[in-house]
């Protein structure tokens, strides 16, 4: 029975102990925890020790960014291969770092996951497969916990209580217990320490995310200051387990009417923010294939009614769950769906529904004007001097992903495209938007593994017709009478906007706020070589220089002490060929 609620039990931290299903091996494997990378695991912490370890890993960080946009860095020189493999193996130590560094470091790993906007693909990917699934601690100190928060000893208020925990992660660990009115239950314990070490961690990145937004070039369209308000307001969400045990009845009761969805009761008399006991509701996990065949369930049905439940949550509810990976869905012999671990929640407001459904209307008009102004008004994209660079980009996106049927489209090919032209643009995904995008491609890993013919897009169909036939009158007459308005809105939206606009532009011409940009690829291939020319002419003064120290030091005697300038020498005039080397190739391009 305990092997079978196993899925159910990873509910102390939230374990990703794998990532979305069809993605899971593409990259390295991350490495298991090891007694060192445990060592924050205390209840006491060394703030002098905290500020060593995260300040080695940031500054380690930015001289690996730095290093990485040198090209004599790269042996051979640099090319986007060699970037890529690097950008890979940079990622990789990352994860395992924010591993050895801890429970905040890697839920803030997990929630950058979703920021394909801000960081690498290959940081992103690397990043979503971050564990957390730690060694337990003591069955005294969870004890504790529970006597402390409750008043009473542990015997008067479960008749009994496994000490060996169902299962450990970052954030805490899951016992079974058994009520003495008879109920099963499972008991979630946090860590001891956390909230100290979270405020010990968070004020001392709060002061490296202040470098971060006053930097040059990385603070640049870059609301650090914001994304760090965000993290810790869900990061202190999901470490209150009240808050989650009334997510869990607000999302039972959204699925009262269906009798295919079960959530854990929540036992509010033996619940704290550090303790929440929940019904016991063993199930089979949904991604253990052979287990649910071995019971005779319909996995193409499953997969179908993952899809449906998660619709429902959003266009429905508006309330849904923000990490629906296949260790927080398990199945009952019936074959009904148990949802498990309600700490990380997404809700979105009807205002912001209204805005997604502008959104939604412009993509299926193909209108890249359309799309960017209501991608504006969400939130999602900043306000530039100049936008065409991003409307175009939103157009040929347009263009290219609305080429085959809806329901013939991928929810993970959708999100990579966006996120490919969200990375270096203006684009602000709110923490929603993206938790979202990464359900939805979680849900399509998970309905894939369960049947290979799975299409989320083609489930999605109906919802999405629903939605438009709502927003858009039905009949072909009506149609017609609203795109004749929509246009003649438009048209004189146009025309009495036009004086504004000639009198701002020429405002700005006044002011000198227009600028003209030329470029001619001969000057700068000129300029190239100019500022080749100058380099290589400094070079061979070094080398002169460094040569003729040489010879003055050996004359006199001192041979070792002319081993350094011989060695300036030396790296001088190897400078001074890839150089030459350089101009050759350059002038040598068409």
């Amino acid at each position: 029975m305990a092997e079978r609620y196993e899925s159910a039990a990873k509910k102390a931290g939230r374990s990703r102990s794998e990532p979305p299903l069809g993605q899971g091996n593409r990259n390295s494997k991350p490495k298991p925890y090891g007694d060192k990378s445990y060592r924050w695991s205390r209840e006491n912490y060394s703030r002098l020790g905290r500020t060593y370890d995260i300040q080695s890993f940031v500054w380690l960080l930015l001289f690996s960014q730095w290093l990485y946009k040198k090209p004599w860095s790269y042996p051979g020189g640099m090319t986007e291969e060699k970037q890529k493999v690097r950008r890979r193996s940079q990622a990789i130590w990352i994860r395992d770092t924010l591993l050895d560094l801890g429970p905040t470091f890697i839920k803030v790993g997990q929630l950058f996951s979703t920021r394909a906007d801000l960081f690498p693909t290959e940081y992103v990917e690397e990043l979503s497969k971050l564990q957390d699934r730690v060694p337990a601690f003591s069955y005294e100190q969870a004890k504790a916990i529970i006597e402390q928060d409750f008043g009473k000893p542990i015997q008067e208020l479960y008749r009994s209580f496994d000490p060996i925990p169902l299962a450990a992660a970052s954030l805490g660990q899951v016992h079974r217990a058994q009520l003495h009115s008879g109920e099963e239950v499972v008991v979630k314990v946090q860590r001891p320490g956390l909230i100290k070490l979270f405020k010990i961690d968070l004020a001392i990145l709060k002061g490296i995310t202040r470098y971060f937004q006053n930097h040059p070039e990385w603070g640049k369209g870059r609301d650090w200051l914001g994304i760090y308000d965000e993290c810790c307001k869900i990061l202190y969400e999901e470490v209150d387990y009240l808050n989650e045990g009334r997510n869990a009845d607000t999302f039972r009761r959204n699925f009262r009417q269906e009798d295919w969805v079960y959530v854990p009761r929540v036992y509010w008399r033996y619940a704290s923010p550090r303790v929440l006991t929940l019904e016991y509701l063993p199930g089979i996990k949904i991604s253990h294939y052979e287990a649910l065949e071995a019971a005779g369930l319909d996995r193409k049905a499953l997969a179908q009614m993952g899809a449906k439940a998660y619709l429902h949550q959003l266009l429905n509810d508006g309330f849904f769950h923000a990490d629906p990976h296949p260790g927080n869905i398990a199945v009952n012999p019936d074959g009904s769906l148990i949802f498990y671990d309600f700490g990380m929640m997404g809700q979105v407001s009807i205002l912001t529904r209204e805005k997604l459904l502008e959104v939604f209307f412009g993509v299926a008009q193909k209108d890249g004007d359309r799309v960017v102004a209501s991608l504006v008004e969400l939130g999602a994209l900043a306000q530039t001097d100049d936008m065409g660079p991003v409307r175009r980009s939103v157009q040929f996106m347009l263009d290219n992903f609305m080429d085959k049927p809806f329901e013939n489209q991928s929810v993970s090919a959708i999100s990579d495209d966006l996120y490919e032209i969200a990375y270096g643009q203006p684009f602000r995904f709110p923490a929603t938007f993206t938790f979202v995008m990464r359900a939805f491609s979680t849900l399509e890993g998970v309905g894939k593994g369960l049947d290979p013919d799975f299409n989320f897009m083609e489930v999605a169909k109906p919802f999405a017709m629903q939605i438009m036939a709502n927003g858009n009158p039905s009949s072909d007459a009506n149609s017609i009478l609203s795109e004749f308005g929509r246009q003649a809105a438009q048209v004189s939206s146009t025309a009495l906007g036009l004086p504004r606009r000639i009198e701002d532009a020429l405002d700005k011409l006044e002011r000198g706020d227009v600028r003209v940009r030329v470029r001619s690829i001969e000057t700068d291939r000129i300029l190239r070589r100019l500022s080749g020319v100058n380099m290589g002419t400094n070079y061979t003064l070094l080398v002169c220089a460094f040569t003729l120290s040489a010879t003055i030091l050996l004359s006199t005697g001192h041979v070792w002490w002319a081993l350094i300038p011989t060695i300036a020498a030396i790296a001088a005039a190897i400078a001074f060929i890839r150089l030459m080397m350089r101009l050759d190739r350059s002038e040598r391009m068409p």
